[in-house]
Order: structure tokens, then C-alpha cells, then sequence
């Protein structure tokens, strides 16, 4: 069995920068354990398996899938696969067109953006709006397991909190950029501090102000240890997550809110998303996440 793929660096205009991504255009038919097996080779943050849509208006059913385990919803994934498909159904010249592609989550809007001779551009609706988990969590010993002091967590009136657009993360916020980028994160202490959400550990998502690209606005990591990801480089779903703690806590007013977040610096893969918060009554209306994505590796996997 011979199965076509695409390997895109995705939330970056530049190759080898942003988060990885493979895409296996030949999905139908593989179960789950030969997806899984399929994720463990290729060993990126994550691997997408394209299926024919249960629903014929849909332009394709998309399986997500990390090192350890099936996601219900990614935000990399969806934006380098909107982009993929465009691609290759439209190989050349300029097009704005929108797909749905459904996951696990339920079908996810996207629009897409082709332009010759620039990195193609993707947004879609975030599928879920932000939730807050309210766990008790111990601020001293997530300090710990970020090797950061106690001090160092939190800025203003953001303290550590677990939400969810799709996928829960415990939002850690950090009182700089500096703070951010000199932690080291300790998988054992942190399976040992902090608490499970629907049977999974609670992945780390670690936030500040500002950034070390002076445009953007907040500065982020992540480690998902449970996963099989020691840390990520861009994080579609955590940004949509985080929109709910950055309304929450920052009491943003009605109207709209665009923010840039950068991620994967600390890596040598810098990544930039946007998210876009559309705010009524104090409470998101609307949400979307976006970014560029650039083709890196075709291929075929011979099985």
C-alpha cells in the first residue's frame, strides 16, 4: 500500500520554522491502530489522515493524531490541512475559497487564503468557545515543575487556570518573557501536581506579555508530556483556549480584538498565530484562529 503525503511547516512563512505537520491524503480505510503507528513514526507534534467527509457539502473528514494518542481537535492541524487540500486542488494562481472540514470535534469552517508566490494563509471558527475548568490547582508546586519560583507565576490578575476550546490546557501564567524562556519544564513533578481532565493530564501552557517579536502580544509555550510532546512549537487549540482566559481576565470590552501570539521561540521554530476575539456583553461571541503555512515534503509511505 502506497499512501501520498505532504509534510507542512505551519504558523510560519518560512520553511523549516513553525510546527511540523504531516498529512496523509490516502486515510480511508486505516484503523486506528495503523494510525496511531503511522503518528509514531513520522513523530511530529501531529499527523492528519484525510477520509471522505460523512457529509458530501464537507470538503473532507480529518482524523488528528499526536505520538500518544487521537485528538478530537487541533488548531496546526487544521490550518496545514485547509491549506494541503487548496493546494492541491488548486495547484497554481491566486483563490479565496472556505471548507469545512469535519473532526471529531463537530465540522470546522475554514477560510483560505492562495496567492502565488506567498505563503498561503488559513483561518477557520473556533468549533468550540473557550470553557473554564475550575480544578483546584497547587501554585507552589506548578512553580516547581516549571523550575520557575512561586513569585514568577502570574502577572496582573492572571493566575493558573485550566480551559478548554476543544482540548483543556492549564493556562500558567508567568510574569515575563524572561521567566518564560529560562524555565525548564519537569514531566514527573508535573504529573505529580497537576490534576486529570476527562482521563488525560492537563497539558502546560505557559503564557506572558509581549514577546521577543516586538509585535506580538503575548509570548507562549507548550508541553504535553502526555502526548508524547516534550514541547510544541505553535499550538492552534491552546490559543483557542487561551481566548477564554484573556477575556476573562483581562475584561476585555465589546468590539473586536485581534492578537498575535508567538510561540516556539525557544525552540528555533518561531511561530506566529493570530487569534481574533469578537467580544458582546462582556463574552466572546466569536472566535478564530489563523496563520501561514509553507509546503516542505511530498512523499509517499509504502506500507
Amino acid at each position: 500500500m502506497a499512501l501520498s503525503y505532504s509534510v507542512y511547516d505551519v504558523f510560519t512563512d518560512t520553511k523549516l520554522a513553525g510546527n511540523p505537520l504531516a498529512v496523509i491524503f490516502d486515510g480511508e480505510g486505516l484503523g486506528d491502530a495503523a494510525m496511531q503507528a503511522i503518528a509514531r513514526e513520522t513523530n511530529l507534534s501531529e499527523t492528519v489522515f484525510v477520509q471522505p467527509a460523512d457529509n458530501p457539502a464537507y470538503t473532507a473528514r480529518i482524523r488528528i493524531f499526536t505520538p500518544g494518542r487521537e485528538l478530537p481537535f487541533a488548531g496546526h492541524p487544521t490550518v496545514g490541512t485547509a491549506i494541503a487540500l487548496a493546494e492541491k486542488a488548486h495547484p497554481a494562481g491566486t483563490l479565496d475559497l472556505v471548507s469545512v472540514l469535519e473532526e471529531n470535534v463537530g465540522p470546522v469552517r475554514c477560510a483560505v487564503r492562495l496567492r502565488e508566490g506567498e505563503a498561503s494563509f488559513a483561518e477557520f471558527d473556533l468549533p468550540r468557545k473557550s470553557q473554564q475548568i475550575h480544578l483546584s490547582l497547587d501554585k507552589a508546586g506548578i512553580a516547581d515543575a516549571l523550575s520557575l519560583k512561586a513569585t514568577e507565576i502570574g502577572f496582573e490578575n492572571h493566575v493558573p487556570s485550566i480551559w478548554s476550546a476543544g482540548v483543556p490546557f492549564l493556562m500558567v501564567p508567568v510574569h515575563d518573557v524572561g521567566a518564560a524562556r529560562r524555565m525548564e519544564f519537569d514531566p514527573q513533578l508535573w504529573e505529580k501536581t497537576v490534576p486529570f481532565v476527562d482521563g488525560a493530564l492537563a497539558s502546560a501552557y505557559v503564557y506572558c506579555r509581549g514577546g521577543v517579536n516586538h509585535v506580538a502580544k503575548f509570548h507562549a509555550r507548550m508541553f504535553a508530556s502526555g502526548m508524547g510532546i516534550s514541547e510544541d512549537p505553535a499550538t492552534g487549540s491552546a490559543a483557542a483556549a487561551l481566548s477564554g482566559a484573556i477575556n476573562h481576565f483581562d475584561r476585555l470590552t465589546d468590539g473586536h480584538h485581534p492578537v498575535l501570539i508567538e510561540q516556539g521561540v525557544e525552540m528555533g521554530r518561531p511561530s506566529f498565530i493570530h487569534l481574533h476575539m469578537d467580544i458582546e456583553g462582556g463574552a466572546i461571541s466569536n472566535a478564530r484562529i489563523g496563520g501561514q503555512a509553507v509546503r516542505i515534503a511530498t512523499g509517499t509511505l509504502d506500507l
